[in-house]
């Protein structure tokens, strides 16, 4: 699930749907920084971006705060917007049959355009970027059926061999690679990944930090005894990842103070302990919802998701580069944090790697599944 479908907006317009995003270190390329973002749950193999949708990344220095242990977004910006022109009617020069191409550009940091074809590997270079837009596989790893049985039965559902729910599905993927130079005042940046309108009114429609915030943390309602009837999702998706409004900024908290401390319940035990009025010490952390990436530090395949965070709320220096890697099974890591804060032992859905990892070079995902799975019915 990580963000696929997360709330009814996604539901009617799947195009403009994030399903995962992700930032690391290049392996590739030292010296770069990779983000990706892939929408379009259960795509098909001939699937196109739409030209009617902005796909932006963003990124804001962090530093140290005077107090506490939570980091502060700059306000310098670095803003990556990628569009993509309407399909060209082509004719497939082996089969002689009627195809589409499609052309897409991204507007580097110095105000250079940088174009490329979709589903070019080569991708596209320039003004200190390389860019790639195609249909992939889909890299998540987790065992969906198992995560939701835990939310329905009120007691953990995952066993020792779990299955990616849907596994061989693809996804629409777009892959930039950044100079670390042009990050916004130093190595250490908050990102994070949008979709909006297109045109003289710019709308967020989806935005992802972290995975699973809006399915396995926003999305439940039973806990939540102050806005139980709100479907509260698409709110939170129309939000500025650095700076919350004041409007549903309750709402918010109280949904993922009430969903936290039901994750933190499924031991038999609590291992976060609740402040006085009812907060959860992690709500914090989740409503600052971006990846902290620390660009000074070499890729790290396995174990860098969150330990930039959980370090600096330990008071102790990062080890890692932080962000998300494609193969990181994170999902492990933020189960355990949830349930046992990280003091038992591993809460894992049992699956540990995709079927097809990706890999160290550039554009990382696998091509895409040629005969993907149906898509649910709800899709």
């Amino acid at each position: 699930m990580s963000d696929h479908i997360s709330g009814p907006r996604a539901l009617a317009d799947p195009i403009a749907d994030i399903t995962d995003f992700y930032a690391f270190p290049s392996p590739d390329s030292p010296g770069r920084l990779v983000l990706v973002m892939n929408t379009l749950p259960m795509a098909k193999p001939g699937d196109l971006f739409s030209a009617g949708l902005l796909y932006r990344f963003r990124l804001r220095p962090l530093s140290a705060p005077a107090a506490g242990w939570m980091f502060v977004p700059g306000d310098d910006e670095v803003v990556l917007d990628c569009v993509f022109d309407p399909p060209e009617h082509v004719t497939d020069p082996d089969t002689g049959r009627p195809d589409h191409e499609q052309r897409g550009s991204c507007v580097t940091p110095t105000g250079e355009t940088v174009t490329f074809g979709v589903n070019d590997e080569i991708g596209g270079t320039g003004g200190g970027l390389r860019v790639f837009a195609g249909v992939r596989w889909d890299p998540f790893i987790m065992d969906a059926r198992a995560a939701l049985a835990t939310i329905a039965t009120r007691k953990l559902a995952f066993t020792e061999e779990g299955s990616i729910f849907l596994d061989g599905k693809n996804v629409l993927s777009i892959v930039v690679e950044i100079d670390s130079g042009l990050l916004p005042g130093g190595m250490l940046v908050g990102v994070v990944a949008e979709t909006l309108t297109r045109g003289e009114f710019n709308v967020r429609i989806e935005r992802v930090g972290r995975p699973e915030v809006k399915n396995m943390m926003l999305a439940p309602k039973d806990f939540d005894q102050v806005n139980r009837d709100l479907e509260i999702r698409d709110l939170y998706n129309m939000e500025d990842a650095f700076h919350l409004g004041e409007s549903y900024y309750g709402a918010f908290r109280a949904r993922l103070d009430a969903n936290l401390a039901f994750w933190d319940c499924l031991d038999g035990k609590r291992d976060w302990p609740l402040g006085e009025d009812g907060s959860h010490p992690l709500t914090d952390l989740v409503l600052a919802d971006y990846l902290v990436v620390d660009a000074s530090f070499p890729y790290a395949e396995q174990g860098s998701f969150l330990e930039i965070e959980l370090a600096a709320r330990r008071g102790e220096p990062h080890r890692t580069c932080g962000g998300r890697a494609l193969n990181d099974d994170v999902m492990d890591a933020l189960f355990t944090q949830l349930v046992n804060a990280g003091l038992g032992p591993t809460i894992s859905d049992g699956v540990d790697s995709a079927s097809r990892p990706a890999t160290v070079a550039f554009p990382y995902l696998v091509a895409a599944n040629p005969d993907p799975p149906e898509p649910p019915e709800h899709h």
